[in-house]
């Protein structure tokens, strides 16, 4: 698989089926169940799914730096004709 088809791939992936496909690429790797070159190459998956979870990431981040950095509203006051929201 070409580099760019990889981040392709991998660029469409939400945050969670990115993970998923980590952990499967780890559990193989780990259980010695592929040969060396598919080793490598899901090794370079990983890396690339790596990458996409850390971007995915720093823009939640970076959105919720800006939601926090918004003024907070005042809440809306209360008609003296309308009823109360909590009654006791």
């Amino acid at each position: 698989m070409t580099e760019r088809k990889l981040k392709d791939d991998v660029g469409k992936l939400t945050f969670e089926q990115a993970i998923q496909q980590l952990k499967e690429i780890v559990d193989k790797i780990e259980q010695g169940e592929i040969p060396l070159q598919d080793s490598l190459e899901q090794y370079e998956k990983g890396m690339a799914l790596i990458n996409h979870c850390r971007t995915i990431l720093q823009k939640a981040e970076k959105r919720i730096e800006k939601i926090s950095k918004e003024e907070p509203r005042e809440p809306e006051r209360q008609d003296e004709d309308s009823e109360p929201l909590l009654r006791g």
